[in-house]
């Protein structure tokens, strides 16, 4: 293994030919933990790249966050001569990891196969859609398309009246960068005890339905179904923020030490008799009425009230807050989540690692490089002479920053 980094990947060299959120999030954990992460880049560049706000045209903000700590190349995998370069620099990699459809990635010479024959012990990674075994294997996949195959689009229906919604973050791109990851780090666990490499496969929608259904398979767990594929708390129409005497708050009356607390709170009012509250099932069987009942009472104080009140009864409750306020948040300031990093771009603020490790910390990079500004680099590292580099320039296989 060889790399420059810090943290439990130090050592791990990936070849990173990802694009867009899904993978350059994966890859992202990777660099954060102390990989060396190798972003091969068309000669037109990663699309983020080009996403407003930014130092410079092409290096939008969510480009310089996610491709944090990674290098660039840039080469032009359809010259037959970058694809052999790209073959030559995997002998020297312990990670090759895609987003293309497996149609796409074929075209290139570039499956498992090619890579396992230069690497024997490679770990192969397709990020993609679509699982290849089956019917969508071939159709474009983005978080939008993942979301309303998956379920959550239905799901975010039922809170908005019956209107199909997306959430409001690239929920499927994110959690299949984040099962990328885990199963790309489980393959290299495995291949030290083994010595044997293998090929992953993680497909968004698969992934997203897999996560929208740890809770909502629910009844039909079971065969023949017990009922509906849904978990009521979580769809009821009445889960919400509930609105207070003068603004909002998240508030999760769940267990049933929650609930005795809520009621010696407020003093036991009667309604608190009703067997609805009872236990744990018998909300959930009238989870909605449970919940309008709660709202009704909670729009009779203040926020800071009810914040007071739930935080003595040692009931999870929390005000809403606004992305802007989390850059001021006193937690996250103080456990020096932010961190601030001078660039020639000027100074930048990252969202830290959010795991730690007593021994082997991670550390964030410099911000998303620039396209192909470590080419040569990554070429002569991989054994390249200078006029096999020249040879590969001349013919536009490879390309430097500008």
């Amino acid at each position: 293994m060889s790399g420059k980094g810090q943290g439990p990947l130090a050592g791990v060299r990936v070849l990173d030919l990802t694009s867009v959120l899904m993978g350059p999030y994966a890859t992202q954990i990777f660099a954060d933990l102390g990989a060396d992460v190798i972003k091969v880049e068309s000669p037109q560049g990663d699309t983020t790249r080009f996403i407003p706000p930014g130092p410079d045209a092409s290096r939008g903000a969510m480009f310089l966050n996610v491709n944090r700590g990674k290098r660039s190349i840039v080469l032009d995998l359809k010259q037959p001569e970058a694809r052999f370069a790209l073959l030559r620099m995997a002998q020297g990699a312990d990670v090759f990891i895609h987003s293309m459809r497996s149609s796409a990635i074929g075209r290139l010479g570039l499956d498992y196969a090619a890579l396992q024959s230069a690497n024997p012990k490679i770990i192969y990674a397709n990020l993609y859609g679509f699982a290849r075994s089956g019917p969508y294997r071939d159709y474009p996949a983005y978080d939008d398309i993942v979301q309303a195959a998956s379920g959550i689009v239905d799901l975010q229906a039922r809170l908005s009246g019956g209107q199909p919604t997306y959430a409001a973050t690239v929920i499927a791109d994110k959690v299949a960068g984040l099962t990328g990851a885990y199963s790309v780090i489980a393959a290299l666990y495995a291949r030290e005890r083994s010595g044997v490499g293998q090929e992953i496969e993680v497909p968004m929608f698969e992934t997203l339905v897999s996560f929208a259904m740890v809770e909502h398979l629910c009844g039909s767990l079971f065969v023949p179904p017990e009922g509906p594929p849904e978990y009521p708390r979580a769809t009821s129409e009445a889960r919400r923020p509930y609105r207070t005497a003068d603004g909002y708050i998240g508030v999760m009356i769940y267990n049933d030490k929650h609930w005795r607390a809520f009621f010696e709170a407020l003093g036991d009012p009667e309604w608190s008799q009703d067997p609805m509250f009872a236990s744990m099932r018998s909300r959930t069987q009238n989870i909605g009425a449970v919940l309008a009942k709660v709202a009704e009472v909670i729009e009779t104080r203040s926020t800071g009230e009810w914040v007071e009140l739930f935080r003595k009864a040692h009931i999870p409750a929390t005000p809403i807050k606004s992305l802007t306020d989390l850059l001021d948040d006193p937690h996250l300031v103080e456990t020096g989540f932010w961190q601030e990093r001078k660039t020639p771009a000027g100074i930048l603020r990252f969202p830290g690692i959010p795991t730690t490790f007593s021994e082997t910390p991670g550390a964030i990079g410099d911000p998303g490089p620039a396209l192909g500004g470590e080419s040569l680099d990554v070429l002569r590292e991989a054994g390249f002479s200078t006029e096999e580099i020249a040879d590969l320039q001349a013919i536009g296989a490879v390309r430097t920053a500008a």
